[in-house]
């Protein structure tokens, strides 16, 4: 699979929809877009194709479920049109694009040296990126916005599910709303995990679809942290970073995980669990 094919196979799956397609050959993206307001979503399609060769056609899947979402939202839909409006936080890289496609910028701000925090109006299935216009809209503050948001992350249920390697304790938050990593923000729910810790507790989001947290006990512990995260991070949709926090008292501070154990490094046992603990949890049906 080349890029030139992952583009044909995209334009192919999402010929029902009334759109219109842009390839960009130096940048090798396709650009998607409604025909009605000219709004769409733009794909880089080498990540695409390289993500293709472990995931197959779940990739692809993942892909039009995602075009699919956001063209719909472009109809051009008015916010006091909505009966009940929810505003959330997502997390992002540094890298990730800072304005939309009209070059109205977004409404974001730092969350840690590696970490942005967006913010974002829910629309059920999926989610929009609230902008300086959107934000006029909603007739409120950044403050205000923020503090909406935060509140509402606060409320969400946080499901997750366990599992020990080599002695450590690893907890994988992996609901399915789109606001896993997002659960970071929440510093109540860390702390409930921060006093039963008996290692050191780091944090992780590597995608916006998964929150690790894990109970460091032992030097291996920290290996196999830096390879589940990762994993998570090369197969993510959206990849926000693959460093991990530690956390202590509500204050996260990003760490590089040096290689200590060689040897634990090296074992194909210990690769192929992660992998099969990576799979088990990774989301398969991203917002």
């Amino acid at each position: 699979m080349n890029v030139f094919q992952m583009r044909d196979k995209l334009k192919s799956r999402l010929k029902h929809l009334d759109v219109k397609f842009s390839y960009d050959r130096e940048e090798e993206t396709l650009r998607i877009y409604r025909a009605d307001n000219h709004k769409g979503v733009t794909v880089k399609l080498q990540s695409i194709v390289a993500k293709y060769k472990e995931q197959k056609e779940d990739i692809v899947d993942e892909i039009v479920y995602y075009v699919e979402e956001a063209i719909s939202q472009m109809g051009g839909t008015a916010l006091e049109d909505l009966d009940d409006i929810k505003v959330m936080p997502v997390m992002r890289a540094p890298s990730f694009q800072k304005e939309n496609n009209e070059g109205t910028p977004f409404i974001y701000e730092e969350h840690t040296a590696e970490t942005l925090t967006y913010y974002a109006l829910d629309l059920g299935k999926s989610y929009r990126l609230i902008d300086e216009d959107m934000l006029k809209e909603l007739q409120i503050t950044k403050q205000q916005l923020k503090e909406m948001a935060l509140f509402n992350v606060r409320k969400l249920d946080n499901p997750y599910k366990t599992d020990e390697v080599k002695g450590n304790i690893f907890y994988f938050v992996n609901s399915n709303d789109g606001y896993d990593a997002s659960r970071i923000l929440n510093t109540r729910f860390l702390n409930e995990f921060e006093q039963q810790c008996e290692g050191e507790m780091l944090v992780a989001i590597p995608h916006q679809d998964v929150l690790i947290i894990a109970d460091i006990r032992n030097k291996t512990g920290y290996d196999v942290m830096a390879h589940l995260t990762m994993e998570f991070f090369t197969k993510g949709l959206v990849p926000i970073t693959s460093l991990s926090f530690g956390y202590e008292q509500g204050h996260l501070e990003p760490i590089f995980i040096l290689g200590k154990n060689n040897k634990q490094k090296r074992n194909p046992n210990v690769i192929q669990r992660l992998e099969a603990t990576r799979q088990k949890y990774n989301n398969k049906d991203q917002k």
